[in-house]
């Protein structure tokens, strides 16, 4: 067998393989060994015919088409393991010439992983940056937690700004109700913004026990087509006005809202508590910067059966994102003015080529700095996510699910290192 490899590009390369007499020879032995399986002769059982009778009985076709497959098979997985080719999808094949138990040339074309050319990962000049923490969001904490301790009295008042009130709506268009503008007994905060612009505004006035109209316009840009822009009327029956009265800010609540003895103390927790946050966004951030610094000093080609699995994925993802919040991908397109080959273009495709990028720089990183995982450390690793995800059906046991698990945790590793080559 001869082979001659020529790089189309950087993630992609062409083969040339000739198979001889002897290889195709080799080739037909195991063809008639599959063939005779289902193979009726007389004088013999069915799979039971000797392989030297075979031959005579078989139609030629037939099995010149099975020994060009069987050699077309071994002979591209010899050619590519015995020139190191680490392929990425499954070659695709071109016969350029065929004389059977003579001689087979074709082409083998497959996408690789491709050379990377690492840049100065060490000392990139990224600084991770944590924010202070103000007086105002401590007290925009403390704001929640008084509104959540806060005592919830009936009035006989008309409903204003700030008021609990339970309502009964019913929402329609044309005079005939839509899908999702209908409850009963719903508990609504005025002034949450919870309803579409001028729903709250529309029930503030009113007293306990009215029955009345609220005519609005959707936004144009709602995630719903049939009701985007479109007028609508609610009738809504206001049952119950509650005024938040809203506990004092001083020890006493202090101690209702945790163990704490003094308002001071309370205060220092919470500013204790969003300055952790910060930190932990400060962190994330730093290394999703080193991650886009490190992109773009190297060199990194981008296969495209990498690319297009990335996109499926991404899609994917979005797509069951989307479902959970009750909206679908072309509603959520049709919110940003976009067409599908637009958004492709626009936000998928560099989302992806993005991830692909990452994923082949760290994997890089990796080789070079020989960062590598204990059995003990992917062992623990494993059992973390048996007990995050076990109830939700997923086998942990599988090769496929552990490879995949080993190589989230060697990523996680490298980019750990990456912090500490940054610090």
């Amino acid at each position: 067998m001869k082979t001659s490899i020529k790089h189309v590009s950087d993630t992609k390369v062409a083969v040339t393989i000739t198979v001889g007499k002897e290889e195709l020879n080799d080739a037909e032995q195991v063809a008639l060994t599959k063939l005779v399986k289902d193979l009726k002769a007389p004088g013999f059982r069915k799979g039971k015919v000797p392989v030297s009778v075979a031959a005579k009985h078989i139609d030629p076709n037939v099995l010149a088409e099975q020994t060009l497959n069987d050699a077309l098979s071994k002979a591209v997985s010899k050619a590519f393991t015995d020139e190191n080719i680490n392929a990425l999808n499954t070659p695709e094949v071109d016969i350029k010439k065929y004389v059977p138990g003579e001689e087979l040339e074709f082409l083998a074309e497959a996408e690789i992983l491709p050379k990377i050319t690492l840049g100065k990962y060490k000392k990139m000049g990224v600084k991770k940056v944590v924010e202070k923490v103000t007086d105002a969001e401590v007290k925009d904490v403390l704001g929640r937690m008084q509104k959540g301790l806060a005592e919830r009295k009936e009035v006989d008042r008309a409903a204003k700004d700030g008021d609990e009130v339970v309502i009964d709506f019913v929402g329609k268009k044309d005079g005939v109700e839509f899908d999702g503008g209908k409850a009963s007994d719903y508990t609504l905060t005025l002034g949450s913004q919870q309803f579409i612009p001028g729903f709250e505004e529309g029930v503030v006035g009113h007293k306990t026990g009215e029955q009345f109209d609220i005519d609005l316009t959707f936004p144009e840009n709602y995630h719903s087509k049939e009701l985007a822009g479109a007028a609508v009327t609610f009738t809504v029956t206001l049952k119950t006005i509650k005024e938040l009265v809203l506990p004092k800010l001083d020890d006493a609540f202090a101690k209702k809202a945790g163990d704490f003895k003094t308002l001071d103390a309370l205060e220092a927790d919470i500013k204790r508590e969003l300055l952790v946050s910060n930190e932990r966004r400060a962190e994330d951030n730093f290394k999703d910067a080193l991650i886009e610094k490190l992109i773009e000093v190297s060199t990194i080609p981008v296969p495209e059966v990498l690319l297009q699995d990335q996109e499926r994925s991404i899609e994917q993802d979005m797509t069951q994102n989307l479902q959970y919040q009750g909206a679908t991908l072309d509603q959520y397109l049709e919110t940003k003015g976009l067409t599908h080959e637009e958004w492709h273009e626009k936000e998928l495709k560099p989302a992806a080529i993005s991830r692909v990028k990452a994923g082949l720089v760290l994997a890089e990183v990796s080789k070079v700095e020989k960062v590598t995982a204990t059995d003990e450390e992917l062992a623990e690793k494993i059992n973390l996510y048996q007990q995050q995800y076990g109830q939700a059906g997923a086998d942990f046991t599988t090769p496929e699910l552990q490879r995949d698990i080993a190589n989230r945790l060697l990523t996680e590793k490298t980019i750990d290192l990456l912090v500490e080559l940054n610090k």
